[in-house]
């Protein structure tokens, strides 16, 4: 008799845990999907947005810069390179030397000595000149970058424009409709601006 109440328990329990599932589920699909975002009307407030890609590849003042840069980061490296072969053909030619018994005792020391002063001043020069070049190309997309948020902002006021966005890959924005672009523009009026630009940045 026990088993009997023991068993019939356990089916209303297990009954009633289905019926928490169905409920759950209905809750699921009856779930208003519409969106509740306050509709504006045409007019009362403006959003465009540019392609940040679209800035680097057309804002003229943007790409002479960045080309700028690039030939100062390709001279450094050709010179690095020219230091690190010279100084492995010494090593190399010293080590032959030697193995040949042309260096006594007093030259391998002093041979020695000279490898670990060209090793550092070859250290020297990866940090004073890549460190510098590297802050320089900062500090110049830095100046840019703040002169193009300065236009952006008097572009926007020009044209009644209430907010801006920059879209780019990896950005928060995941869709903006296509009426709202007005990349060329911008870009167009950036390279009409640029000549402001020459003063301000060093060449």
């Amino acid at each position: 008799m026990k088993k009997s109440y023991l068993i019939l328990g356990m089916l209303i329990a297990v009954l009633m845990s289905c019926g928490d599932d169905n409920s759950e589920q209905e809750k699921k699909e009856n779930v208003d999907t519409t969106a509740k975002v306050q509709t504006r009307k045409q007019g009362e407030l403006k959003i465009a947005f540019y392609y940040q890609d679209s800035v680097a590849a057309n804002f003229e003042f943007f790409r002479e810069q960045d080309s700028i840069i690039t030939k100062k980061q390709i001279a450094y490296q050709n010179e690095l390179k020219s230091k690190q072969q010279k100084f492995q053909n010494y090593i190399l030619t010293q080590q032959q030397r030697q193995e040949s018994g042309l260096l006594s005792q007093n030259e391998i020391m002093q041979v020695q000595q000279s490898i670990q002063n060209q090793e550092q001043q070859l250290y020297e020069f990866q940090e004073t000149r890549g460190a510098a070049l590297d802050k320089e190309a900062v500090q110049r997309m830095t100046d840019i970058n703040k002169k193009i948020k300065k236009f952006s902002e008097d572009y926007c006021n020009e044209n009644g424009i209430d907010i801006l966005l920059i879209y780019a890959d990896g950005s928060q924005v995941q869709f903006i409709t296509s009426e709202m672009d007005l990349t060329n523009e911008f870009v167009a009026y950036l390279n009409k601006r640029q000549g402001e630009l020459a003063d301000d940045i060093q060449k």
